[in-house]
């Protein structure tokens, strides 16, 4: 079988994920996250992305609620996946009680957030968008809440971001993602659409963490 008949049969979850594999590693390997992830990066500086967190999902649960009653969409609607509550209590936590009139989205992320916007005219659009953030956090966001409670002591006060308490399994709920993937009644075209909207959704990450780099020295370990 050539390689191409083989990409062709392959299940669309992993056409997609091998699709944006690239621009996965350079969002996962930018500045900002090796700094953070090599435990440079000052609680403060941990607390300006979760800002833009707030921000980012914010834009996408408010597409969730709009898009619950989608033929298609709403199947990717999980209400224990919801983010915000715990992003709040977060910021509670890491900026104040006052944090409501003390955050400010980045440029790159109001930008992020009106992309996700703009994409979810669409069914499609708006699963690139979910499946970019959700599917990351359960799995490779665990690795930076083990690294900051060990580094910062933080228990769940600061990182209920990563925790997925609602949701079950981890490994049995991303099948069941990529299950629903495979089964949503895209064509080729539709198919080929979310996938750039899904590249789109990793820029757009990549625009916030570089954003974010540029002011890394005021916010290093000293």
């Amino acid at each position: 079988m050539s390689v191409t008949a083989d990409l062709d049969t392959r299940p669309f979850s992993a056409t997609l994920r091998a699709s944006t594999k690239v621009l996965h590693e350079r969002a996962n390997h930018s500045r900002y996250m090796n700094a953070l992830l090599g435990g440079e990066v000052s609680l403060a500086g941990y607390a300006r992305l979760v800002v833009q967190y707030y921000f980012i999902y914010q834009a996408i649960e408010r597409v969730s609620d709009r898009m619950a009653g989608d033929a298609v969409g709403g199947g990717f609607v999980f209400d224990e996946l919801r983010r915000l509550p715990s992003l709040e209590r977060d910021l509670a936590h890491l900026v104040g009680p006052g944090w409501r009139t003390e955050i400010q989205p980045l440029a790159s992320t109001q930008a992020y957030a009106a992309r996700i916007a703009e994409a979810a005219s669409w069914a499609g659009g708006y699963v690139a968008h979910h499946y970019t953030r959700y599917l990351g956090d359960i799995a490779g966001g665990q690795i930076i809440r083990r690294l900051l409670e060990k580094k910062f002591g933080l228990g769940e006060a600061g990182t209920r971001f990563y925790h997925f308490d609602l949701m079950g399994s981890a490994p049995a709920f991303r099948d069941r993602y990529r299950a629903k993937l495979d089964a949503a009644p895209w064509g080729e075209p539709e198919r080929e659409r979310v996938i750039d909207e899904t590249a789109a959704a990793f820029e757009c990450n990549v625009a916030v963490f570089d954003e974010l780099a540029r002011d890394l020295d005021r916010y290093r370990v000293a």
